[in-house]
Order: C-alpha cells, then sequence, then structure tokens
C-alpha cells in the first residue's frame, strides 16, 4: 500500500497488534461517498477525487441533504463500511484489494483510500470527513497492512488465499441476505393481494344461502310449516293415483 504520509520509523503504532488481528478497531466518520478513478495509487488522483465529491456533497447539501453517518471497522483482514445504528455492512474492502491510503494535508477532517472492486474490478476511491481522526485512520489502516504483511511472510502466503475464501464467503452471505428479504417482500405482497381479494367491496350485501332439506335437498322455509293446499272447492286434494303393476304373463 502506498500511503500520503510520513511516519518516522522509530514511531511505534497506537494499537496493540491483537486488537486489530483477532478484533477490529472502529471509528465513527462522515461518508462523502466513493467515485471510480482511473489509477490504483497517486496523491493527485486521491485530491481529484475528494474535489469532485465534495462538489457532489455541495449541492446535495444545498437541496437539504445531510453527509451520511458510517462506522468504519478497520483490521488484517480490511475495512467495513456501516451503518452506526443497524450496523449493517454497506461496503466490505478487502485489504488485499487496497492499493492507496492517504489524510489531505491541506484539510486535516479528509481521509481517503483507493480499493478495486470484486465485482466491476474497477478502482473506487472512498472518501471520508472525520473532525478529529483523519490521520489516525490512515495511520490505523496503514498499521493493519504492517500485521498483515508479517502474517503473510510467517505463512508463507497461505493467508492471502485463506482470506480470498473468507471474502468470497462473506460476499455469498451477503448476497443471500438480499435474496432473503427480496423473497419475504414479494411473500408479504402476495398476503395482502389475497386478503385484499377476499374482502367484499364497499356497499355490496352478503347473501346468505337459502336452507335445504337433508333428504331430498329441495329448497324450503324452516318458519313455514308445510301444510296440504286446498283445492278451488275448498276440499283438500284427493290422494295420489298409485297404478298397479303391470300383470306379467309367462
Amino acid at each position: 500500500m502506498n500511503r500520503a504520509f510520513n511516519r518516522k520509523k522509530d514511531k511505534s503504532w497506537m494499537h496493540t497488534p491483537d486488537a486489530l488481528a483477532k478484533h477490529y478497531i472502529a471509528y465513527n466518520a462522515k461518508f462523502l461517498g466513493n467515485t471510480e478513478v482511473e489509477a490504483p495509487k497517486g496523491t493527485e488522483v486521491v485530491k481529484d477525487a475528494v474535489r469532485k465529491l465534495k462538489f457532489q456533497r455541495h449541492i446535495k447539501k444545498s437541496e437539504g441533504q445531510k453527509i451520511p453517518k458510517v462506522e468504519l471497522q478497520i483490521s488484517i483482514y480490511g475495512v467495513k463500511i456501516l451503518d452506526p445504528k443497524t450496523k449493517d455492512v454497506q461496503h466490505n474492502c478487502q485489504l488485499h484489494r487496497i492499493s492507496f491510503c492517504a489524510d489531505d494535508k491541506t484539510d486535516k477532517r479528509i481521509f481517503t483510500f483507493i480499493c478495486k472492486d470484486s465485482e466491476s474490478n474497477k478502482h473506487l476511491c472512498y472518501v471520508f470527513d472525520s473532525e478529529k481522526c483523519a490521520e489516525e485512520i490512515t495511520l490505523t489502516i496503514g498499521q493493519a497492512f504492517d500485521l498483515a504483511y508479517k502474517k503473510f511472510l510467517e505463512s508463507g502466503g497461505k493467508d492471502v488465499e485463506t482470506r480470498k475464501q473468507i471474502g468470497s464467503l462473506q460476499k455469498r452471505i451477503q448476497e443471500l441476505e438480499a435474496e432473503n428479504s427480496e423473497l419475504k417482500k414479494q411473500l408479504q405482497d402476495l398476503e395482502e393481494q389475497l386478503m385484499m381479494a377476499h374482502v367484499p367491496p364497499a356497499g355490496s350485501i352478503s347473501m346468505k344461502p337459502q336452507s335445504t332439506d337433508i333428504f331430498d335437498m329441495v329448497p324450503f322455509s324452516p318458519v313455514t310449516p308445510l301444510v296440504p293446499t286446498l283445492a278451488s272447492n275448498g276440499c283438500p286434494p284427493p290422494p295420489p293415483t298409485t297404478l298397479p303393476p303391470d300383470d306379467i304373463s309367462e
């Protein structure tokens, strides 16, 4: 990694090795965004990116939009950019993909790093604003690189492949979580559509089915008794005539 800051060789790092190797160091900062750059390193490269993103933020600020706050988690495996409240990972920049890191000497609040995107293979410059910790964050990323390189030498290069496998698994987990969220949303929409389909429209009258006799299934009113109907002369109708069976001759 190239760094656009000077550190004395006899100056000790500010964090213990275990803090970055077994855990991570967290910082809060404002995230101006990221933008594609033509080269993987260079002070002028990041300066152009900073000017571009500052201009974009100035326009958004005039529209009433605030600069989003993020949490940075720095370790020997990379830099994670998270939502400080939900802890959702917005970007996961693996350390072996970061090619340049710098704090701005003209603006002490600004620090940047360039990372090669795992999907597009484009170089993206990430720009942050930290009122008090810009240089410290840059030094912490530098220490993470120093420790990762030592670990690489001790492992004979095997650790890099392990990190790549871990990175691929983390990416797949994020993809599955996104697919799961989308499926949940589709299921919720489907349930809402089914509920709307079963609700009768406003003002409609619900008709109850007429009672039926369980024996002959002929509709009848359960309130009105079954009384023989009188003929026109006032006498009850004669009983139905039964025809005798035909004689069968042999």
